[in-house]
């Protein structure tokens, strides 16, 4: 069993991240780096959603979201806020909400 810090973070992705299946994509990526957490679409145009897991697969994350995403997505910036640790998992998988 890994002692390694489990994160929380919150992110927002801007951009055209809309109608270019990047929920779907997230949650591929989330779930290939053994993240949980949740991806929905914004009224404002934006993705957001959280996420949890290992500190280092988080920051993985972080880097797909910020520079990476769907292969039609056009990623103009990614904020993470709220980040902290946590004793567990609050999610047992990785959704997509509507």
């Amino acid at each position: 069993m890994s002692t390694e810090e489990l994160l929380s973070v919150d992110y927002e992705v801007y951009g055209r991240v809309q109608g270019v299946f990047f929920r779907k994509y997230t949650k591929s990526e989330g779930k290939k780096l053994g993240l949980v957490g949740w991806v929905q679409n914004t009224q404002a145009g934006t993705v957001q959603g959280q996420l949890q897991g290992p500190a280092s697969k988080i920051k993985q994350m972080q880097e797909w979201l910020r520079a990476t995403g769907s292969p039609q997505s056009r990623i103009i910036k990614a904020e993470f806020k709220n980040e902290k640790s946590i004793e567990k998992m609050d999610f047992s998988d990785f959704k997509i909400v509507h």
